[in-house]
């Protein structure tokens, strides 16, 4: 039986594959607002707003697509900590004052989604750089 296969050995397309980009280190960058690529110049050029480029290596940032997974995953998380305080205060306790409660309780939520909003935005378009999504996959 011949085989029907053949090989085209005048391709230009390269053989060895693009370097790799590893997630864990470009996440953890961007988790300390940093670029995915060098990890120097900064991310963010305000408090969300992600820079066009990074103002050491060149890198394009522009490409991203964090949009609203963020917000859920800072809501995911913020959620899944305050709530067993909350129910921890109310079974260790006896009758809290709903007022201090909710002023306690408000202040550690905002603080807290303040705080890992921006790490997970910078987290998450580390998580796209690395793994060449979008735009950043020519680049």
């Amino acid at each position: 039986m011949a085989s029907d296969i053949s090989i085209d050995t005048t391709s230009t397309e390269p053989t060895a594959p693009a370097a790799d980009r590893l997630a864990k280190p470009a996440m953890l960058r961007g988790w300390k607002r940093r670029c995915p690529n060098c990890g120097n110049g900064p991310l963010f050029k305000g408090y969300l707003t992600v820079r066009d480029e990074c103002a050491t290596c060149g890198q394009e940032l522009h490409h991203h697509r964090a949009d609203d997974g963020p917000a859920y995953l800072t809501i995911l998380v913020v959620g899944h900590i305050m709530a067993p305080f909350l129910h921890m205060t109310f079974t260790h306790f006896d009758e809290p004052d709903p007022l201090i409660v909710a002023s306690v309780f408000s202040v550690g939520c905002v603080a807290s989604c303040l705080f890992l909003l921006p790490r997970l935005k910078g987290g998450l378009i580390g998580l796209q750089w690395a793994k060449r999504m979008h735009g950043f996959k020519t680049h």
